[in-house]
């Protein structure tokens, strides 16, 4: 049986704004690398930190002088047991969706945040009802305006040449003790880029978006033909296997629903019989040194919250770039303190910053970049060219604090530089968004 890790190689783009490939390699490969690692493929069945050991699912039970907790994110779904409801976050998952999309006509995807902005984009020869809780598409990530300047993307045909995917997909091999509902691999930023998401209609992109609703109830068809009369939406010939009713009275038939409402801190069976403090979001609460309540014990990624009183230009998401920062950090703390070293709050955290793609556009995030926690006194600049780049500014005081950029904008280390060392930009007004100004060179 073969134990598949997912590997990291990060291209630095600024001072705090990095790119990477995820690609799965068998476990020895690390373990050759590093040979004081050893990977164990099983689940685990429970925690005492009082006795500071580890049970697994198949038996067996570990000593540890420290323990680190990366265990992610669950996702939050529409309905559990659902056999029509399919939710993403894994490669298995992933998997499960390809297949089940090369035979299917028309789907109903439910979210706004990363994953579900990727699958409506990527998907094609299915129709996509994508059923959004806000007005406007990426609420998470960007205001209407970039929204606006996203959705001609979503009508347009996409661009050839997509460039191969290094990672190897869907290897897992399951061996003995870990379950078919085990979660797999998690999901990296190109989890879509190199295989084929494509149904079975010849339609090539057709995506009808639903806002401000969510799911009301879902109904196979028998249990729609005994509800009350509905109001069926673009229904077409034939049945169904699902109907999605929507809280804007919309039903809708499909083939199945994906569930894309985000992700709750995995934090079972860690919980059962110790005294972790929890934070609001159900996270395990961390301090600056990504040290839990309970002692000897750390966290990093999804699974935890940032307890610890944020720089004003930070703010926690979970993102991958965050997880992975995050575990980086847990790691040097682990080893400062067993060699009774001192350690600072990595400049990681100085800065909110996240890079990504959406709508083949490059999506780049800076600080208080929808002008979060910055009460109604900043102020915005905008930049926008359709179809070519869309430029966001945060102002507050004169000094920037945030920035949106999408598209090949090479904007992004002006700006992050013009964040970290809050200048005062007051004299410049809008001439800071002026095209015909190379800011680059100026602020150099």
């Amino acid at each position: 049986v073969t134990v598949y890790i997912s590997d990291v190689i990060n291209h630095k783009v600024s001072k705090t704004l990095e790119e990477f490939d995820v690609e799965e390699q068998p476990s020895s490969v690390l373990e050759e690398k590093f040979p004081n690692l050893t990977v164990v493929q099983s689940a685990v069945k429970a925690l005492n930190t009082h006795t500071h050991t580890v049970q697994t699912v198949d038996g067996r039970t570990f000593g540890y002088e420290k323990l680190c907790i990366c265990s992610g994110g669950r996702p939050k779904l529409l309905t559990q047991g659902n056999p029509y409801v399919l939710g993403i976050r894994d490669t298995d998952s992933a998997q499960e969706f390809q297949k089940r999309l090369s035979k299917a006509k028309r789907i109903v995807v439910v979210g706004n945040g990363g994953i579900a902005l990727e699958l409506v984009y990527e998907v094609e020869g299915c129709e996509v009802i994508w059923a959004v809780k806000d007005k406007a598409i990426g609420n998470t990530f960007f205001d209407a305006g970039a929204a606006q300047f996203l959705i001609p993307s979503l009508e347009a045909d996409k661009p050839e040449g997509a460039t191969p995917c290094k990672r190897h997909r869907y290897t897992v091999e399951r061996g003995r003790g870990v379950g078919p509902t085990e979660p797999g691999s998690a999901l990296g930023p190109d989890w879509h880029e190199g295989i084929v998401l494509r149904g079975a209609e010849e339609v090539s992109h057709r995506v009808s978006v639903e806002y401000q609703c969510e799911v009301d109830s879902i109904y196979t068809h028998q249990e729609l033909l005994k509800s009350p009369q509905q109001t069926l939406v673009s229904e077409g010939a034939g049945s169904w296997p699902v109907y999605v009713k929507l809280t804007n009275g919309k039903t809708f038939g499909c083939d199945f629903i994906v569930s894309a409402t985000g992700v709750v801190p995995n934090t079972e069976p860690f919980l059962h019989g110790n005294n972790f403090a929890l934070a609001d979001d159900g996270g395990l609460r961390v301090d600056d040194h990504m040290m839990t309540s309970e002692p000897d014990v750390y966290a990093a990624g999804d699974v935890c919250t940032a307890c610890w009183e944020h720089s004003p230009l930070w703010q926690q998401m979970r993102l991958w770039t965050q997880a992975r920062q995050m575990g980086w950090y847990a790691g040097r703390c682990i080893a400062a303190h067993v060699l009774s070293e001192p350690i600072e709050l990595d400049f990681c955290f100085e800065l909110f910053s996240h890079i990504t793609k959406f709508f083949s556009y490059k999506v780049v995030l800076l600080g208080k970049f929808n002008g979060q926690g910055l009460g109604p006194d900043h102020e915005l600049l905008v930049r926008c060219t359709k179809g070519q780049e869309y430029i966001k500014v945060i102002l507050s005081g004169g000094r920037m604090m945030g920035a949106v950029l999408i598209g090949e904008t090479d904007l992004e280390e002006t700006f992050e530089n013009l964040i970290l060392n809050q200048m005062d930009l007051t004299p410049y007004g809008e001439e800071l968004l002026n095209p015909n100004i190379d800011i680059e060179d100026y602020f150099d």
